[in-house]
């Protein structure tokens, strides 16, 4: 049995397509999903490698928040 995906554009996201859990375990979990929407985990994982380092804080923000946790310790 083949289960259609439709999608529908969501008025936050208008350029992702969401689909309903329904969906997704309709169409036999999260990893047949992925297949038949074309993505993997190997695609993210590949991706996640190639990407250029991110440092989620600056030098001053980390001076910050690590003065804040002295402090509150």
């Amino acid at each position: 049995m083949r289960t259609k995906l439709s999608s529908s554009k969501t008025s936050l996201f208008k350029t992702h397509t969401s689909h309903s859990p329904e969906e997704i375990l309709a169409s036999g979990g999260a990893t047949a999903f992925g297949r038949k929407t074309g993505k993997s985990n190997e695609t993210l994982i590949s991706a996640l490698k190639n990407a250029e380092p991110a440092e989620p804080f600056t030098a001053e923000e980390w001076g910050k928040i690590m003065t804040q946790l002295d402090a509150t310790k």
